[in-house]
């Protein structure tokens, strides 16, 4: 133990007395380990984000589009051939389908200008939906009322917004029976929900919502029509979806065998579709970081075969005194060891740091969490001991009196 630490001692006093060498040994690793913490940060982040946003649209509801989730240009084309879903689909479903508790719907979003007097948003998700689609979907209202039966009924020009129509729009006012001018229609506000934030950069209180019958007066009927049902209790998800599956197939008269001409999507379609999205990235980092960690490496163990060439004499004096092959292999072996975690630690530190300043200042979260830093220096510690194992035993390896002569 006594010649344990004592090697640990000389190594450390070497690594001090050589500052520029051990800097210059450090940056490949601190690279590869910084690189390796941002990403995972980034990515753990947005994991956690991602699945709390699709979370909130419950696990008893689905929709039914057109398109579904693509993934490819086949699957687009393929999907382009679909008929449009339309109201008379939802209202089918609605009437027909024991297990389906809601059914409501909406237009495809189109981007709009909201005004008020001097004052625009631009860039404004505008949509028309059901009376129900409020109660259905994720949104919930911060002041004022949802959509009665009778505005949809009526067509009448009221509109629930997001809260950045109103803070832009009508700053210190109260928003609830306040006028807004969409396309070239003026609109009375009748709610205000609550603030969302953004999802992956998506602004997700920026829009407004009018009745679909108001939406199909004043803008084209809508090209593709989304239906929004919940299932009448927890457990009866895969009920509700058999069900409007089949009327939906006999309504648009799919053959027996044939696949859907349509897509039924849960959360969980949504997370399955996410996960593969970051498996990709996982793959990603794992072949980008292993590259920085090996030259990390690579770089540590051309560094200590010059430390061991120029010591020499040094190695040979020590063990004219007594020390052995171990003794010297250990010396050098926790040079490269103490080189590397170091450098993990300071890749950590500074991964963390470009983690929390990209969190600050774009809409992608990050999250730092304990294995990923364990990890950091775990792989820090096995670099560092591969790589110095050749150097450490090459000086170990030396004839004391070869090295005496070395000039």
């Amino acid at each position: 133990m006594h010649r344990l630490f004592e090697s640990i001692v000389i190594a450390i006093q070497s690594l001090i007395a050589n500052k520029l060498r051990a800097i210059l040994t450090l940056l490949g690793m601190i690279i590869g380990v910084m690189t390796v913490i941002a990403v995972v940060s980034i990515i753990n982040g947005m994991n956690n984000y991602v699945s709390d946003a699709i979370n909130q649209m419950g696990s008893s509801t689905f929709i039914i589009d057109k398109f579904g989730v693509i993934t490819s240009n086949d699957a687009w084309f393929e999907a382009m051939k679909r008929k449009d879903l339309t109201i008379t689909d939802m209202r089918a479903i609605e009437m027909s389908c024991d297990y389906c508790k809601i059914v409501g719907g909406s237009s495809v979003d189109m981007s709009m200008t909201v005004k008020r007097e001097n004052h625009n948003v631009s860039g404004s998700i505008v949509k028309g939906v059901t009376y129900n689609y409020i109660e259905i979907s994720d949104v919930e209202l911060d002041y004022g009322r949802s959509f009665a039966e009778s505005d949809e009924i009526h067509r009448r020009a009221v509109a629930v917004v997001g809260p950045d129509v109103t803070e832009n729009l009508l700053p210190g006012l109260n928003p609830i029976g306040q006028s807004i001018k969409i396309g070239n229609y003026f609109f009375t506000i009748i709610g205000v929900a609550k603030r969302r934030g953004s999802t992956l950069g998506l602004n997700q209180d920026n829009w407004a919502l009018m009745p679909l019958s108001t939406f199909n007066k004043y803008f084209s009927r809508p090209a593709n029509f989304q239906i929004f049902v919940s299932a009448v209790e927890y457990g009866k998800l895969d009920e509700a979806m058999d069900e409007a599956r089949t009327i939906l197939r006999s309504r648009r008269h799919v053959k027996y065998g044939d696949p859907d001409d349509f897509s039924i999507m849960t959360s969980a379609t949504f997370m399955e579709f996410y996960n593969n999205f970051t498996r990709v990235a996982w793959i990603v980092l794992i072949g980008v970081s292993s590259i920085s960690l090996v030259v990390g490496g690579i770089v540590i163990m051309n560094i200590m075969l010059v430390a061991v060439t120029e010591r020499t004499r040094e190695v040979g004096i020590r063990k004219a005194l007594g020390a052995r092959r171990r003794d010297i292999l250990w010396q050098f072996l926790i040079e490269a060891l103490t080189l590397s975690i170091i450098g993990g630690i300071i890749g950590i530190l500074g991964g963390g740091g470009i983690a929390t300043i990209i969190a600050k200042t774009t809409p992608l979260p990050s999250s730092v969490e304990l294995w990923s830093v364990i990890a950091g220096v775990a792989i820090a510690s096995i670099i560092g001991v591969f790589f110095g194992i050749y150097p450490a035993m090459k000086a170990a390896r030396m004839d004391p009196i070869e090295a005496l002569r070395y000039e």
